[in-house]
Formats: C-alpha cells, structure tokens, sequence
C-alpha cells in the first residue's frame, strides 16, 4: 500500500497561524448555527403537531 501523506498535516502548513484560526472559528460558527436551526426547527415541529406524540399514545 502506498505511503500517503498527512492530509491535515498538509492544510496546516500551507496557511498561516492566522487563517488557520480564521477556519477553525468559522467551522465552529457553523456547526453551533446547525445545531440551533435543527433545535428551533424541531421546536417548531412540535408546536405545530400540538404537542401529540408520534407513536399515537
């Protein structure tokens, strides 16, 4: 099998302290702005569903 390269390894060194920073912040802006729009959507679900549950208890 071939000796492949450390892909991180490689991203890491071809930017800067700065940008790497830059993408780490923006990458966990992104995911905190996923998880609240799956919250807020699922909030909203169940306020249109009144409140019921979805096995028909």
């Amino acid at each position: 099998m071939a000796n492949l390269p450390n892909l991180r390894r490689l991203f890491v060194d071809a930017r800067t302290e700065a940008e790497e920073s830059s993408y780490s912040r923006n990458a966990f802006y992104n995911l905190i702005l996923f998880m609240s729009s799956v919250a807020a959507f699922s909030l909203i679900a169940q306020r249109l569903s009144g409140g019921r549950r979805a096995l028909g208890s």
